[in-house]
């Protein structure tokens, strides 16, 4: 079966119509840009700042976001539905990242203008701002099909969004505990990283390592998610 841009534009104008009619989801979208208004304000540095909100932009937004919309599909029997219909795997798992992606990617840069944050390489900070949001999205989408309801899907999705914000935190224990020095290979603090290098002077050949690390934890997330999917269509 061949991959059909129109099918996948169709399951995108369906979430966006579910998304603009779902406050309690919808609200949040606007968090990380109070947050980072909210900390310009109180003179964080624009650096930590940015990087901070765009965290938050990736948990709260891609995760969150996007672990709600896939759990009401399950509750509503409707992603059921869509599994039934001629459109494929990976039209489907597009079409369901597809809005979460935009609105990510929109908040994000939205935050990071707020938190008057000027990348030195706009190019590779966008690049590796993308790379984590398709990780984001895909472990948000792994975890609505595990979640059973949407209720669960905001509750499981809460340890995520505290590891993954929190990580810079969770970091500074690593010399006490050396097994929490694995934490810094996570994408959002490899974004942080590569932001920081950037901004001192690094060019692209001395951040691709970076970017690497980022585009495997996104490989590895969805083919994860490709095996929950499918397993659930067989169920």
């Amino acid at each position: 079966m061949t991959f059909s841009w129109k099918r996948v534009n169709a399951i995108f104008q369906k979430d966006f119509k579910e998304f603009s009619r779902n406050m309690a989801v919808s609200v949040v979208v606007f968090l990380p840009i109070l947050m980072a208004a909210i900390f310009s304000r109180m003179g964080m540095d624009p650096l930590l700042n940015g990087n901070l909100t765009i965290g938050f932009a990736l948990t709260m937004v891609g995760s969150y976001v996007q672990c709600c919309l896939i759990a009401e599909e399950k509750e509503r029997n409707t992603l059921r539905g869509l599994m039934l219909s001629p459109a494929n795997t990976y039209e489907i798992l597009g079409g369901k990242s597809a809005l979460s992606f935009v609105l990510t990617m929109i908040v994000a840069i939205v935050s990071v203008m707020l938190a008057e944050y000027s990348p030195a390489n706009v190019p590779v900070l966008l690049l590796g701002l993308a790379l984590c949001a398709i990780f984001f999205i895909g472990l948000g989408t792994l975890l609505g099909l595990i979640a059973k309801s949407v209720m669960e899907s905001s509750v499981i999705v809460l340890p995520v969004i505290l590891l993954f914000s929190m990580g810079t935190a969770i970091e500074s224990f690593s010399d006490k505990y050396p097994i929490l020095s694995v934490i810094e290979y996570i994408p959002n603090l490899q974004l942080l990283e590569l932001a920081t290098r950037i901004d001192a002077g690094a060019g692209f050949g001395e951040v691709w390592s970076h970017l690497g690390i980022i585009a495997l934890w996104s490989v590895v997330i969805y083919i994860i998610t490709a095996i929950v999917y499918k397993k659930q269509m067989v169920d």
